[in-house]
């Protein structure tokens, strides 16, 4: 995929997804969260999502990988379906975070379902240990 130039196509990211739900759709996204935003709480989407942050940082933790900061120029991924998206906020408290996310989600679900607190307490052996501070 990469060109003699070093112009061009680049592969950014290359995995395969656990599932796309039958008769899914397709839905492109733009998330821009101002300095210091904790982003959407505790939440899960239908079927996988595959992003690309633009601009600053974004903390990040899916249930069981530990969080982790992606930068300007990185991808992510999630598999969707049961797994809980725990952080998508800006890692930054003094400038913008910007991503693009591709999310493919499920006929007559939504595209993001938050988990309440009952069911964080019920998972949360299931979630990485926290850094501590």
């Amino acid at each position: 995929m990469e060109s003699v130039s070093g112009l061009g196509p680049k592969m950014l990211a290359d995995v395969k997804p656990p599932f796309i739900p039958e008769g899914a759709s397709g839905m492109t996204v733009l998330v821009e969260w101002p300095p210091g935003d904790p982003g959407t709480p505790p939440h899960r989407h239908s079927g996988p999502c595959f992003g690309y942050v633009i601009e600053g940082a974004v903390r990040w933790e899916l249930e069981g990988e530990a969080e982790h900061v992606i930068k300007a120029g990185e991808t992510f991924w999630e598999p969707g379906g049961d797994v809980i998206h725990y952080q998508n906020g800006n890692a930054s408290s003094d400038a913008p975070a910007k991503y693009i996310v591709f999310m493919m989600c499920a006929p007559g679900q939504p595209m993001l379902t938050l988990v309440d607190d009952e069911e964080l307490e019920e998972r949360a052996h299931l979630r990485a240990p926290r850094p501590t501070d």
